[in-house]
């Protein structure tokens, strides 16, 4: 099949595209262009045309499947079998194996020459795929990022000219920006996060510390230390941070709070960054907070809920009107869940909107917007001026304060359906928790009509699970029979997979509190939590532990974590 033409003909085929919109000059575009690749690739990464759509445009051209890679688990065994300098020469990435076969993503798959080479090295058969150049390239330094290749970066950013400078905490802020601004710097920094994405980590912690600094990134919710460096980089480090979002270098004083995007590929990664002054200097923690493309994976169905809990949850989210509360400690993933709920939500015939601080994933479609406490517009404030947007789903992204609580459930009653998040340590507890901000319970009964209690724990690495038969002492805890059950419980050995830590991404586990009429009875006469509990427990509550364990038969996760998890007070 001869190759796309960048003609009349393909500029006719993208007008024709549903996503294509006439903000810009195509025919201009196309002027300045080596060939239609370019053209699509610039519309993507514009925002003019929606990069699915596009892909599968020429993929159709090509004759070859087109896949996102962002939207693809790369497995380390399918990368191990093409070396690094060859994908980058190649421009290929390899997804997964299929068998006896390499499944991979490439610029030009129609490369029947490349094909038959990197079948050669990887001694399997290869099935190509299309993706996007600009994807698969900064990918592939994504996915090849190592441990060494980060110390590489390291060791040639404080072999920086200026490098002995930095370690005069005195100096002006130009020479340290110039130092910042140094490519080697911003190599290795950018290293840093690549090789923080590639091991999905949540958060990664520059730290000061008395002779040197040193990164640690949050993996599966524990912190692991990734290296240490000379303390003499580390004003620089900062500094090119605090440029990348803007904020003024010669603050070293006070926290700052800021954001900032990377390109990766055809799409950007966001991230929060903070800054703390600390005993040895500033300590800078960057939140990674995904890319665009992650809200296309957003899911209720691929987040392992138990079907117990996801049943009426998905129904009580059909409710026309009504408050609902995810609960659950920092890092729960409570904003995931409510994000993945929008998403299922968010229909052309229903205005959702949203209120949050941060904002920390754009969603197609929703109208997200952040609260700015320096220039007094609040959670309160922006509830209010919302309620005059003509809303049918409202997100909030915490209720903190009575004014909030009081404005979100007067919203409930007034016939709109209102999501928010609370921090308490189980379901049975938000209500406990609205009555303690000061909402009458005349207003939380009528207006509450569920909350979801949910917490993260480390998921058992698949490469090196096993089997094990759990003591006595044990089962007793979580069973009540006079003979105890034949059951298998599981974990992992460890393996250059997870890091020979047992454990390889995260599951979660819920609680579902169903506000039914026994119930909203009992918190109008402000009867005890303990009365509450059992009403619940009548209706079909279980608590967190319950959904926990069901987890650690299923093989997800272990028994210690559930209990590092749980209230005692809810085992039974």
């Amino acid at each position: 099949m001869p190759p796309p033409v960048l003609d009349a003909s393909f500029l006719s085929r993208i007008r024709g595209l549903r996503s294509f919109t006439h903000q810009c000059d195509l025919d201009a575009l196309a002027l300045t262009a080596r060939e239609p690749l370019e053209v699509l690739e610039s519309l993507v990464r514009d925002g003019h045309l929606k990069k699915e759509e596009a892909g599968r445009l020429w993929s159709t051209l090509i004759g070859v499947a087109y896949v996102d890679p962002f939207a693809v688990v790369v497995t380390d065994a399918a990368v191990e079998l093409i070396p690094g300098e060859i994908a980058k020469k190649c421009k290929v990435l390899p997804l997964y194996l299929m068998g006896e076969t390499l499944v991979v993503v490439m610029g030009h798959p129609e490369d029947v020459a490349t094909v038959e080479s990197l079948t050669k090295i990887a001694k399997v058969r290869v099935a190509p795929n299309f993706g996007f150049p600009l994807d698969v390239t900064d990918l592939i330094r994504v996915h090849y990022s190592t441990e060494l290749s980060v110390e590489e970066c390291l060791r040639d950013a404080e072999s920086h000219e200026m490098f002995d400078l930095a370690a005069d905490f005195q100096l002006g802020g130009k020479q340290i920006a110039e130092l910042a601004e140094a490519a080697e710097v911003v190599k290795f920094l950018n290293a840093v996060i690549f090789f923080a994405i590639r091991q999905n980590a949540s958060d990664i912690h520059i730290e000061p510390q008395d002779g040197d600094g040193r990164v640690r990134l949050r993996i599966d919710g524990t912190l692991r230390q990734l290296l240490t460096f000379s303390k003499k980089l580390h004003p620089a480090v900062i500094t090119r941070l605090k440029i990348m979002t803007q904020q003024n270098i010669a603050e070293t004083r006070l926290p700052i709070d800021g954001r900032f995007s990377l390109s990766l590929g055809t799409t950007k990664v966001d991230f929060r960054f903070s800054s703390l002054p600390s005993q040895y200097g500033e300590k800078a923690v960057i939140r990674i907070l995904g890319n665009a493309n992650r809200s296309s994976l957003l899911n209720l169905d691929h987040m392992l809920i138990s079907q117990a809990i996801l049943t009426p949850y998905r129904r009580l989210m059909q409710s026309p009107h009504g408050i609902f509360f995810v609960t659950g400690p920092t890092g729960s993933g409570k904003t995931t869940t409510l994000y993945a709920t929008l998403s299922e939500l968010n229909e052309t015939g229903v205005n959702v909107s949203t209120i949050e601080d941060p904002i920390e994933l754009r969603l197609d479609g929703i109208t997200q917007s952040q609260v700015e406490p320096a220039i007094n517009l609040r959670f309160p404030e922006m509830l209010r001026s919302l309620l005059r947007q003509d809303p049918d789903i409202l997100l909030i992204g915490e209720i903190r304060d009575l004014e909030t609580a009081k404005i979100a459930t007067e919203a409930a009653l007034t016939g709109h359906l209102v999501l928010a998040t609370l921090h308490t340590n189980s379901a049975p507890d938000a209500i406990i928790r609205l009555m303690e901000i000061g909402v009458d319970p005349y207003m939380i009964a009528p207006s509450v009509i569920g909350v979801l209690g949910q917490r993260l724990v480390p998921r058992i690495c698949e490469n090196c699970k096993e089997p094990y038969k759990p003591g006595n002492e044990v089962l007793r805890r979580y069973f009540d029979d006079e003979v105890l059950p034949d059951v298998t419980f599981f974990r992992g050995r460890g393996c250059h997979v997870c890091g020979d830590t047992g454990f390889h991404g995260r599951v979660a586990f819920h609680e579902l509190l169903v506000i039914d009429r026994e119930i909203r009875s009992l918190i109008v006469r402000r009867a005890d939590p303990n009365d509450i509990l059992d009403a619940a427990a009548r209706a079909g509550y279980k608590p967190l532990r319950y959904d926990g364990l069901k987890k650690v038969l299923l093989g997800l996760t272990t028994i210690e974590e559930i209990e590092a998890q749980t209230p005692v007070d809810f085992a039974d």
